[in-house]
């Protein structure tokens, strides 16, 4: 999971540096013909030989290839361009600090039995690269392998065992694409290019379930992040939950640092799993021997649950947009504007994938599609820009905003919020 603040929106990407040295080609790791156990998922993706699995180096295509395998092992329709594989640019014009070269989505479909349902999907995804040696993003020791076992091998464990399950019952009436999404960690890189190029129409995609740190449960409360996306939550959620009995806690909003966001944004009804942080957190302490294996089968439960109630309902869930903002809940201080970036490059500005209900963004007219261009005294040619534009400004100074909306430009003037005041 991304370490950041949604009013800087991962543009504290600058401060990575020194990113070569995690492109060191890696042997890996003998693993069997046939998925095994959520835990055995993890060791595998948390071993050290994976080098912390950082987006683009050897020891990610070692765990992308790892994740194919179990995916043709369950007999899953591929969903890449390159069989499983969907490969994508690492660095961009949103993501300058990315690393070059490539990275890789792994995508695996499961197509429904329903002749129409199955032309439409459910999407279960998690992020399988982590920080590699720390270098960007550790709270840490720098130089030491972050082996990522909670974030996110454990999210990608629970993904598989969702995946067998649903593979080996019923096969359901809609589609299901599983997807292991490279970049996470460096700005929801590999789930907004499959938002712009999915193996299923984003139009026909129901919802996705995030599953993003999920291996520290014990008898602690899952947190359930998207409940407000759409009113049907209240009812699907805890029916897929009466068998399990986990401690669920609501969380409304849909707009946060992980890649259900780039769904979201596409006015995808969400929901991301999510087990908290802890002390090991984007740490190299945050290995295997430390998660829950118990808590991490009733998770991928859980998101089987889920997944088949969306799968067999014949109605679509009613989406409600721009609700919330995932770091509320850590206050903050300073300006707030309330727009939330889209990552799809850009010749000049930060494109918007949608802005938080009641916010000055919103009050201004801003809208999803729009190209910011200006704020106040400061021109915002990118995120970083932009950032450092905000941050020259305090709570209740009015500013001009300059946008771009279909080519065409226009102007508002919005008063700035307080982050410590944003909507609950």
């Amino acid at each position: 999971m991304i370490r950041v603040t949604l009013a800087v929106w991962f543009v504290s990407l600058a401060a990575s540096g020194g990113l070569e040295g995690q492109q060191d080609e890696a042997a890996c790791p003998e693993y069997g013909a046939r998925l095994g156990t959520p835990m055995e998922t993890v060791r595998y993706l948390a071993d050290d030989a994976l080098g912390g699995r950082f987006s683009g180096s050897a020891g990610e295509r070692c765990a992308g290839d790892y994740i194919a395998a179990m995916f043709a092992s369950l007999d899953l329709e591929p969903g890449g361009e390159d069989g499983f594989f969907q490969e994508l640019p690492l660095a961009s014009a949103a993501q300058p600090h990315a690393p070059p070269g490539r990275g890789r989505n792994v995508v695996a479909i499961l197509r429904g039995s329903d002749p129409e349902l199955r032309q439409s999907a459910v999407v279960i995804g998690a992020h399988y690269d982590h920080l590699g040696l720390g270098e960007f993003g550790s709270t840490g020791e720098v130089g030491e392998i972050h082996n990522g076992a909670d974030d996110n091998a454990s999210g990608v464990a629970a993904v598989l065992a969702a995946a067998r399950a649903l593979r080996g019952g019923l096969r359901p009436a809609r589609s299901i694409v599983f997807i292991a999404f490279t970049g996470e960690e460096l700005g929801l890189i590999g789930s907004a290019w499959y938002a712009n190029h999915p193996a299923i129409p984003l139009e026909e995609t129901v919802a996705m379930i995030n599953l993003d740190m999920v291996g520290r449960l014990e008898d602690d409360e899952l947190i359930v992040y998207g409940t407000g996306t759409a009113p049907e939550w209240e009812e699907i959620i805890p029916a897929a939950n009466a068998d399990l009995g986990i401690p669920l806690a609501w969380e409304e909003a849909g707009f946060g640092p992980s890649d259900h966001t780039s769904f979201y944004a596409n006015d995808i009804p969400v929901l991301h799993f999510f087990t908290n942080v802890h002390s090991d957190y984007h740490r190299h302490t945050d290995d295997a021997e430390k998660v829950d294996a118990s808590g991490l089968e009733r998770v991928a439960r859980l998101t089987e649950n889920v997944a088949r109630v969306l799968a067999e309902r014949r109605d679509r869930l009613a989406v409600i947009p721009g609700v919330g903002e995932r770091e509320r809940r850590a206050g903050g201080y300073g300006a707030w504007l309330g727009t939330v970036p889209d990552f799809t490059p850009v010749d000049f500005g930060v494109l918007l994938a949608g802005v938080t209900e009641g916010s000055p963004a919103a009050g201004g007219g801003l809208a999803r599609g729009d190209v910011l261009i200006g704020l106040g005294d400061y021109e915002v040619g990118d995120l970083q820009a932009f950032t450092d534009a905000l941050a020259a400004y305090r709570p209740g100074d009015e500013v001009v905003l300059r946008y771009l909306r279909d080519g065409d430009e226009h102007a508002t003037t919005v008063r700035l919020g307080d982050r410590a005041d944003r909507p609950q």
